[in-house]
Protein backbone atom coordinates (compact mmCIF):
# COMPACT_ATOMS: atom_id res chain seq x y z
CA UNK A 1 0.00 0.00 0.00
CA UNK A 2 2.82 2.43 0.87
CA UNK A 3 4.48 1.64 -2.44
CA UNK A 4 1.29 2.39 -4.37
CA UNK A 5 0.69 5.63 -2.45
CA UNK A 6 4.26 6.80 -3.08
CA UNK A 7 3.96 6.08 -6.79
CA UNK A 8 0.56 7.80 -6.82
CA UNK A 9 1.90 11.00 -5.21
CA UNK A 10 4.95 11.05 -7.46
CA UNK A 11 2.88 10.80 -10.63
CA UNK A 12 0.44 13.51 -9.49
CA UNK A 13 3.29 15.96 -8.92
CA UNK A 14 4.81 15.01 -12.27
CA UNK A 15 1.53 15.23 -14.19
CA UNK A 16 0.77 18.72 -12.91
CA UNK A 17 3.95 19.92 -14.63
CA UNK A 18 3.35 18.06 -17.90
CA UNK A 19 2.10 20.09 -20.92
CA UNK A 20 -0.01 17.17 -22.16
CA UNK A 21 -2.00 17.23 -18.92
CA UNK A 22 -2.70 20.91 -19.41
CA UNK A 23 -3.69 20.17 -23.01
CA UNK A 24 -6.39 17.73 -21.87
CA UNK A 25 -7.81 20.19 -19.34
CA UNK A 26 -7.88 22.94 -21.98
CA UNK A 27 -9.64 20.86 -24.62
CA UNK A 28 -12.32 19.41 -22.30
CA UNK A 29 -14.46 22.58 -22.05
CA UNK A 30 -13.93 23.21 -25.77
CA UNK A 31 -15.32 19.77 -26.63
CA UNK A 32 -18.24 20.44 -24.29
CA UNK A 33 -19.08 23.69 -26.07
CA UNK A 34 -18.82 22.05 -29.51
CA UNK A 35 -21.05 19.09 -28.60
CA UNK A 36 -23.61 21.29 -26.86
CA UNK A 37 -23.65 23.73 -29.78
CA UNK A 38 -24.59 20.88 -32.10
CA UNK A 39 -27.34 19.55 -29.84
CA UNK A 40 -28.72 23.01 -29.07
CA UNK A 41 -28.77 23.98 -32.75
CA UNK A 42 -30.73 20.80 -33.47
CA UNK A 43 -33.17 21.66 -30.69
CA UNK A 44 -32.24 18.52 -28.74
CA UNK A 45 -31.59 19.67 -25.18
CA UNK A 46 -32.39 16.12 -24.11
CA UNK A 47 -28.96 15.22 -25.51
CA UNK A 48 -27.21 17.54 -23.04
CA UNK A 49 -26.12 14.62 -20.78
CA UNK A 50 -24.35 13.04 -23.74
CA UNK A 51 -22.70 16.32 -24.72
CA UNK A 52 -21.49 17.04 -21.19
CA UNK A 53 -20.36 13.55 -20.20
CA UNK A 54 -18.57 12.72 -23.45
CA UNK A 55 -15.66 15.18 -22.91
CA UNK A 56 -15.22 13.90 -19.35
CA UNK A 57 -14.81 10.28 -20.46
CA UNK A 58 -12.70 11.36 -23.41
CA UNK A 59 -10.29 13.19 -21.11
CA UNK A 60 -10.17 10.15 -18.82
CA UNK A 61 -9.15 7.89 -21.69
CA UNK A 62 -6.78 10.46 -23.22
CA UNK A 63 -4.88 10.92 -19.97
CA UNK A 64 -4.60 7.18 -19.35
CA UNK A 65 -3.56 6.50 -22.93
CA UNK A 66 -0.88 9.18 -22.87
CA UNK A 67 0.48 8.03 -19.52
CA UNK A 68 0.51 4.37 -20.50
CA UNK A 69 2.46 5.20 -23.64
CA UNK A 70 4.85 7.72 -22.15
CA UNK A 71 5.77 6.11 -18.82
CA UNK A 72 8.02 3.53 -20.43
CA UNK A 73 9.42 6.00 -22.97
CA UNK A 74 10.18 8.59 -20.30
CA UNK A 75 11.91 6.11 -18.03
CA UNK A 76 13.93 4.92 -21.01
CA UNK A 77 14.99 8.46 -21.97
CA UNK A 78 15.83 9.35 -18.35
CA UNK A 79 17.97 6.21 -18.03
CA UNK A 80 15.99 5.01 -15.01
CA UNK A 81 14.04 2.13 -16.52
CA UNK A 82 16.63 -0.50 -15.64
CA UNK A 83 16.83 0.68 -12.04
CA UNK A 84 13.05 0.77 -11.75
CA UNK A 85 12.70 -2.78 -13.07
CA UNK A 86 15.55 -4.03 -10.86
CA UNK A 87 13.97 -2.84 -7.60
CA UNK A 88 12.11 -5.36 -5.40
CA UNK A 89 8.90 -3.36 -5.91
CA UNK A 90 6.51 -5.06 -8.38
CA UNK A 91 6.79 -3.16 -11.65
CA UNK A 92 3.09 -3.69 -12.47
CA UNK A 93 2.04 -2.19 -9.12
CA UNK A 94 4.15 0.92 -9.68
CA UNK A 95 2.80 1.44 -13.19
CA UNK A 96 -0.82 0.88 -12.17
CA UNK A 97 -0.57 3.31 -9.25
CA UNK A 98 0.98 5.98 -11.48
CA UNK A 99 -1.68 5.54 -14.16
CA UNK A 100 -4.43 5.58 -11.54
CA UNK A 101 -3.05 8.88 -10.27
CA UNK A 102 -3.45 10.43 -13.69
CA UNK A 103 -6.93 9.04 -14.26
CA UNK A 104 -8.03 10.29 -10.85
CA UNK A 105 -6.60 13.70 -11.64
CA UNK A 106 -8.50 13.78 -14.93
CA UNK A 107 -11.80 13.56 -13.04
CA UNK A 108 -11.43 17.31 -12.55
CA UNK A 109 -12.59 17.62 -16.16
CA UNK A 110 -16.06 16.79 -14.84
CA UNK A 111 -16.21 20.21 -13.14
CA UNK A 112 -14.85 21.86 -16.28
CA UNK A 113 -17.52 20.33 -18.48
CA UNK A 114 -20.31 21.31 -16.07
CA UNK A 115 -18.97 24.87 -15.80
CA UNK A 116 -18.72 25.23 -19.58
CA UNK A 117 -22.31 24.03 -20.04
CA UNK A 118 -23.60 26.53 -17.49
CA UNK A 119 -21.38 29.44 -18.50
CA UNK A 120 -22.00 29.26 -22.24
CA UNK A 121 -25.49 27.77 -22.56
CA UNK A 122 -26.96 28.23 -19.10
CA UNK A 123 -27.52 24.49 -18.78
CA UNK A 124 -27.54 23.04 -15.28
CA UNK A 125 -27.52 19.26 -15.38
CA UNK A 126 -28.76 17.84 -12.06
CA UNK A 127 -27.36 14.59 -10.70
CA UNK A 128 -30.39 12.62 -9.51
CA UNK A 129 -28.32 9.71 -8.18
CA UNK A 130 -25.14 11.34 -6.78
CA UNK A 131 -23.86 8.30 -4.86
CA UNK A 132 -24.12 6.09 -7.91
CA UNK A 133 -22.58 8.80 -10.06
CA UNK A 134 -19.55 9.13 -7.77
CA UNK A 135 -19.16 5.35 -7.49
CA UNK A 136 -19.23 5.02 -11.27
CA UNK A 137 -16.57 7.69 -11.71
CA UNK A 138 -14.25 6.03 -9.19
CA UNK A 139 -14.70 2.52 -10.59
CA UNK A 140 -14.20 3.86 -14.12
CA UNK A 141 -10.95 5.48 -13.03
CA UNK A 142 -9.79 2.17 -11.56
CA UNK A 143 -10.83 0.23 -14.66
CA UNK A 144 -9.03 2.75 -16.83
CA UNK A 145 -5.82 2.18 -14.91
CA UNK A 146 -6.15 -1.59 -15.28
CA UNK A 147 -6.81 -1.32 -19.01
CA UNK A 148 -3.93 1.11 -19.53
CA UNK A 149 -1.55 -1.33 -17.82
CA UNK A 150 -2.09 -3.72 -20.73
CA UNK A 151 -1.06 -0.94 -23.10
CA UNK A 152 2.04 -0.23 -21.01
CA UNK A 153 3.01 -3.87 -21.28
CA UNK A 154 2.78 -3.67 -25.06
CA UNK A 155 4.81 -0.46 -25.09
CA UNK A 156 7.71 -2.21 -23.35
CA UNK A 157 8.55 -3.80 -26.69
CA UNK A 158 7.05 -1.07 -28.90
CA UNK A 159 9.34 1.98 -29.07
CA UNK A 160 6.96 3.76 -31.48
CA UNK A 161 4.28 3.96 -28.79
CA UNK A 162 2.81 7.22 -30.08
CA UNK A 163 1.62 5.48 -33.27
CA UNK A 164 -0.46 3.12 -31.15
CA UNK A 165 -1.70 6.03 -29.07
CA UNK A 166 -3.01 7.83 -32.13
CA UNK A 167 -4.95 4.79 -33.32
CA UNK A 168 -6.64 4.22 -29.96
CA UNK A 169 -8.19 7.62 -29.39
CA UNK A 170 -11.17 8.71 -31.50
CA UNK A 171 -12.12 5.27 -32.88
CA UNK A 172 -12.26 4.09 -29.28
CA UNK A 173 -14.63 6.93 -28.35
CA UNK A 174 -17.08 5.71 -30.98
CA UNK A 175 -16.68 2.03 -30.15
CA UNK A 176 -17.28 2.58 -26.43
CA UNK A 177 -20.40 4.67 -26.93
CA UNK A 178 -18.86 7.76 -25.34
CA UNK A 179 -19.77 10.14 -28.17
CA UNK A 180 -22.89 8.38 -29.48
CA UNK A 181 -24.99 5.59 -27.92
CA UNK A 182 -24.05 2.03 -28.81
CA UNK A 183 -27.51 1.56 -30.32
CA UNK A 184 -26.42 3.77 -33.23
CA UNK A 185 -23.53 1.45 -34.07
CA UNK A 186 -23.85 -1.42 -36.58
CA UNK A 187 -25.35 -4.54 -35.07
CA UNK A 188 -22.24 -6.64 -35.63
CA UNK A 189 -20.14 -4.12 -33.69
CA UNK A 190 -22.29 -3.82 -30.56
CA UNK A 191 -21.09 -7.05 -28.88
CA UNK A 192 -17.52 -5.74 -29.16
CA UNK A 193 -18.54 -2.51 -27.48
CA UNK A 194 -19.81 -4.39 -24.43
CA UNK A 195 -16.31 -5.77 -23.85
CA UNK A 196 -15.04 -2.19 -23.44
CA UNK A 197 -15.63 -1.02 -19.89
CA UNK A 198 -16.22 2.59 -20.96
CA UNK A 199 -19.45 1.52 -22.64
CA UNK A 200 -20.75 0.41 -19.24
CA UNK A 201 -19.40 3.58 -17.61
CA UNK A 202 -21.00 5.92 -20.12
CA UNK A 203 -24.36 4.19 -19.93
CA UNK A 204 -24.40 4.10 -16.12
CA UNK A 205 -23.30 7.73 -15.78
CA UNK A 206 -26.11 8.86 -18.06
CA UNK A 207 -28.55 6.74 -16.08
CA UNK A 208 -27.44 8.36 -12.83
CA UNK A 209 -28.34 11.77 -14.27
CA UNK A 210 -31.91 10.74 -15.10
CA UNK A 211 -34.68 11.00 -12.50
CA UNK A 212 -35.90 7.46 -13.22
CA UNK A 213 -34.61 4.56 -11.08
CA UNK A 214 -31.42 3.02 -12.41
CA UNK A 215 -31.75 -0.60 -13.47
CA UNK A 216 -29.32 -3.07 -11.84
CA UNK A 217 -26.72 -0.52 -10.68
CA UNK A 218 -24.74 -3.05 -8.64
CA UNK A 219 -24.41 -5.44 -11.55
CA UNK A 220 -23.31 -2.70 -13.92
CA UNK A 221 -20.74 -1.40 -11.45
CA UNK A 222 -19.50 -4.96 -11.03
CA UNK A 223 -19.08 -5.23 -14.81
CA UNK A 224 -16.85 -2.14 -14.81
CA UNK A 225 -14.77 -3.48 -11.92
CA UNK A 226 -14.44 -6.96 -13.46
CA UNK A 227 -13.35 -5.56 -16.82
CA UNK A 228 -10.83 -3.38 -14.97
CA UNK A 229 -9.49 -6.42 -13.08
CA UNK A 230 -9.29 -8.33 -16.36
CA UNK A 231 -7.22 -5.52 -17.85
CA UNK A 232 -4.94 -5.45 -14.80
CA UNK A 233 -4.48 -9.21 -14.79
CA UNK A 234 -3.80 -9.33 -18.51
CA UNK A 235 -1.42 -6.39 -18.29
CA UNK A 236 0.49 -7.93 -15.38
CA UNK A 237 0.95 -11.22 -17.25
CA UNK A 238 2.02 -9.51 -20.44
CA UNK A 239 4.37 -7.22 -18.55
CA UNK A 240 6.06 -10.13 -16.78
CA UNK A 241 6.41 -12.00 -20.06
CA UNK A 242 7.75 -9.01 -21.94
CA UNK A 243 10.21 -8.15 -19.20
CA UNK A 244 11.60 -11.69 -19.27
CA UNK A 245 12.01 -11.40 -23.01
CA UNK A 246 13.78 -8.04 -23.00
CA UNK A 247 16.05 -9.28 -20.21
CA UNK A 248 17.13 -12.12 -22.46
CA UNK A 249 17.49 -9.95 -25.56
CA UNK A 250 19.03 -7.01 -23.70
CA UNK A 251 16.71 -4.50 -25.35
CA UNK A 252 15.14 -2.93 -22.25
CA UNK A 253 16.86 0.43 -22.56
CA UNK A 254 16.63 0.78 -26.34
CA UNK A 255 14.41 3.62 -27.58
Amino acid sequence: MRLALSAFRFQVSLALRTPDTVHVFVTTPLFTVVFLAISEYAGRRDLAPYAILAPVLMSLWAMALFTAGELISQERSWGTLEALVATPAPFATVLTARIFAVTTLSLASFAESWAAAFGVFGIVLPIHHPVLFAACLLTSSFAMAGTALTLSAVFVLAPSARIVQNTLSYPFYLLSGVVVPITFLPGWLRPVSHVVFLSWSADLLRGSLAPDPVTNPAGRLAAIVLLGFAGYAGGSLLLARFLRRVHVLGTLSKI
